[in-house]
């Protein structure tokens, strides 16, 4: 078991601390429809990524009756 040889200070344990802290995220306006997004993600309103579409969206889809 490792057992330390001298006390660590409250100021070197805070400092090696320094960067533990969480960043707040960085969303970019979307290309399409001006809403916000993770950047390099696709768009979750649109499904639009880098000005193409990667997802057609819900109410674009046709489904055929008989294929239910």
């Amino acid at each position: 078991m490792a057992v330390q040889q001298n006390k660590v200070s409250k100021s070197r344990r805070n400092n090696r601390r320094a960067h533990d802290a969480l960043v707040a995220g960085n969303p970019n306006e979307c290309d399409n429809c001006g809403e916000l997004k993770r950047p390099h993600h696709v768009c979750p309103s649109c499904g639009h990524y880098a000005t193409r579409e990667v997802i057609a969206a819900a109410d674009e889809i046709e489904l055929d009756e008989d294929a239910a």
